[in-house]
């Protein structure tokens, strides 16, 4: 298949916009910052890259773009995508390729109407994970909810600390549940994936 002509990629440029815009792992990626302050412009980079991509590469697979876009999100924005989303969002961009590339605007205007009626939904997923994100927006925490073991609260008798049984039993039903038990002074470490 050859690069696209210039109308043919102007259709593929309109098409990659709105396939990385609707993309929930890169937008997310973006409104919380995980490429640093320059994540917009490495969004807007990442577009044109993957026009000059198709255009410099004949006969692109699925696979090949897929391991392009996962290269790019960990390297750029420090993100494993592993929503299956990768090739998705692959399968779409050699489908609008292959359709600029035959010069079929009446199919990538089908793609484009349908990506467009994916956003909405879109928009409210990510406005509710950043307001779930954002502590100023969040209801306060009742008192029982916030309740570790070894602390006491005001709902128990006396003021009296949690016995070591019910910690036991915490920590049994962490085992059958298939977590890991919390540890005893209350802080979980999280490490980092290793590259």
């Amino acid at each position: 298949m050859a690069a696209p002509g210039l109308e043919e990629g102007g259709l593929f440029a309109r098409g990659v916009r709105a396939v990385l815009g609707g993309w929930a792992a890169l937008q997310l990626a973006v409104a919380h910052g995980f490429g640093g302050p320059q994540s917009p412009e490495k969004a807007t980079w990442l577009a044109g890259a993957l026009q000059e991509f198709f255009a410099q590469n004949a006969e692109l697979g699925e696979e090949e773009v897929e391991e392009f876009l996962a290269e790019v999100m960990d390297n750029e924005f420090d993100t494993a995508v592993e929503d299956g989303s990768l090739r998705q969002v692959s399968r779409e961009l050699v489908t609008l390729f292959a359709q600029a590339s035959r010069g079929d605007a009446g199919g990538v205007g089908e793609a484009l109407g349908a990506l467009a009626r994916r956003g909405p939904a879109l928009r409210a997923a990510l406005a509710t994970a950043h307001l779930e994100e954002s502590p100023a927006h969040a209801p306060p925490t009742p008192e029982w909810e916030t309740h570790m073991p070894g602390t006491t609260t005001p709902h128990q008798e006396g003021g009296e600390e949690s016995s070591e049984e019910d910690e036991d039993e915490e920590e049994e039903e962490a085992m059958e549940c298939g977590t890991p038990p919390p540890p005893p002074d209350g802080w979980t470490l999280v490490r980092r994936r290793r590259r």
